[in-house]
């Protein structure tokens, strides 16, 4: 096994790159459950607007429709002096202020004249708080017309029934993307830093002319060579995935084990390594000094990561972007990450649409391998 130890011996000698690697894949995963640890859909909650009344009439009505929107917002009661009022607008104190008039009952009840606001400039929210004025005044409106008093009305309309929101949940899609899927999705980057950057520096060992002269004077075949290594480069694939897949256990525990499609991620990244693999085995022959080795590299994993959506979403990422990241094989691999993340469990169709993207894969697998070989022949023959 005198191949299959010296690229073991290679890595080793290169194993704090690894190592360096590993840490930064980590951190970022940890950082990432950590931000989506605080995001939940399980409850709906009304958004409250900072808001300053105005009350110029110090009437029933008006202290109802003060008392209705302290329900549903933040309110404060300033006095109608406009320095005042600007001066809650500049600094952010309210985004929206309520001028309530004098004679609120017959100005905006009877005439139904618009009650006077002050907005902050394309503030979205003043058109939220808008419809709930309006509807308080509808509902009081309604009331008086029915023969209600000005209290009874008052009364009536901060009593009204609030709508209850509940999450819809089925048992196949999820309502929230699971914090896994984003360390799942930052894989195909440590596959392929370390992979290039580790095969490559063994690479670069072999293909020194003398070591090339010893080996094809060794007693050793070169079928038995060439076995060996790619014994080696299995091994290196394969406990990579295992730290890969080990790190994810260990840091989602039952959400992830608990998980319908955990097979379908575990397979995914297989076949991501074995893509990263034949890629940086590919790299390996192209490249002639270190130099050169860690510009290849960064090219292609960050530049394949970048256009394939593992840092930037494919859901904001622009189409054409994404019509030319279908000739990468990260893309694909992404592709059933952003599939696996909004279903509980996968069947008919949409595990058919996994399947091919998965085959999709391990055709760039082959043609790597397909290339490489063809390479291999090439410079033996020269």
């Amino acid at each position: 096994m005198t191949v299959f130890k010296g690229y073991m011996k290679i890595l080793k000698k290169n194993i704090g790159l690894v190592i360096i690697y590993l840490v930064i894949f980590f951190s970022v995963a940890m950082a990432l459950q950590a931000a989506a640890s605080k995001e939940h859909l399980e409850d709906f909650e009304k958004a409250r607007v900072d808001i300053a009344v105005a009350d110029n009439d110090q009437s029933t009505l008006s202290h109802a429709l003060t008392d209705y929107l302290k329900t549903i917002h933040n309110v404060s009661e300033i006095s109608s002096d406009p320095s005042v009022m600007q001066e809650e607008l500049f600094y952010r104190n309210a985004e929206y202020i309520v001028q309530i008039p004098k004679d609120f009952y017959k100005t905006c009840i009877v005439q139904d004249n618009p009650i006077s606001v002050t907005k902050i400039p394309g503030s979205y929210t003043s058109f939220y708080v808008d419809q709930q004025i309006n509807a308080w005044l509808n509902n009081v409106h309604t009331h008086i017309a029915s023969g209600f008093s000005q209290k009874e009305a008052a009364k009536a309309a901060l009593e009204q029934p609030s709508s209850r929101v509940s999450m819809y949940q089925d048992t196949e899609t999820t309502s929230e993307t699971p914090a896994y899927t984003y360390y799942f999705r930052y894989v195909p980057y440590l596959f392929l830093a370390v992979l290039c950057y580790s095969m490559g520096y063994i690479l670069l060992a072999f293909q020194k002319e003398d070591i090339q002269k010893r080996m094809q004077a060794s007693s050793v075949s070169i079928r038995r060579q060439n076995l060996e290594g790619l014994l080696a480069m299995f091994t290196i694939g394969v406990g990579l995935w295992l730290i890969a897949v080990t790190g994810a256990i260990v840091m989602y525990q039952k959400d992830l084990l608990a998980s319908g499609v955990l097979t379908y991620y575990l397979l995914n990244t297989f076949v991501m390594m074995m893509v990263s693999l034949s890629l940086s085995y590919l790299l390996g022959l192209f490249v002639k000094n270190s130099n050169m080795l860690n510009g290849l590299s960064n090219i292609i994993s960050l530049g394949m990561c970048f256009l394939s959506g593992v840092f930037v979403p494919m859901s904001v990422m622009d189409k054409k972007v994404l019509k030319i990241a279908q000739f990468l094989p990260v893309y694909w691999y992404e592709d059933i990450n952003e599939t696996l993340a909004r279903y509980h469990s996968v069947s008919g169709n949409i595990a058919t649409d996994i399947w091919k993207s998965l085959g999709i894969e391990v055709m760039f697998a082959l043609a790597f391998v397909s290339v490489i070989l063809a390479l291999s022949k090439y410079k033996r023959q020269k």
